[in-house]
């Protein structure tokens, strides 16, 4: 059964840092684009960063350029969003969603991604 799992999120104080996670089971992650979302109540799933397959380019959202840090481990099958310098308003639920071609990270991520799990919930307050 495929399966990708968020993990990492919690309450963190405005200039803290916190590491998700999105591992995936029942499949190889290297054969993915792996993207990750946001959703703050009462807006709209935000794209903020992808990682391509072929050659882990990476790709930012002007919100969290410079502040966040997508990468891969294929041995642990696991994609890490580092984020520091948090902010108030990155508050929301996290999501990893999963795409099979480059083509979906050519820039921030928007559409043509699955998304599997129930996501993690990352709360910047003081």
């Amino acid at each position: 059964q495929v399966q990708f799992v968020e993990s990492g999120g919690g309450l963190v104080q405005p200039g803290g840092s916190l590491r998700l996670s999105c591992t995936a089971s029942g499949v190889t992650l290297d054969y993915y684009v792996i993207g990750w979302f946001r959703q703050a109540p009462g807006k709209e799933r935000e794209g903020i960063s992808c990682i391509r397959a072929s050659d882990d380019n990476t790709y930012y959202a002007d919100s969290v350029m410079g502040r966040f840090t997508i990468s891969r481990d294929n041995a642990k099958n696991t994609v890490y969003l580092q984020m520091n310098s948090l902010k108030p308003e990155d508050t929301a639920v996290y999501y990893c969603g999963t795409a099979l071609d480059d083509y979906y990270c050519s820039g921030s991520p928007r559409s043509g991604y699955d998304f599997w799990g129930q996501g993690t919930q990352v709360t910047v307050s003081s």
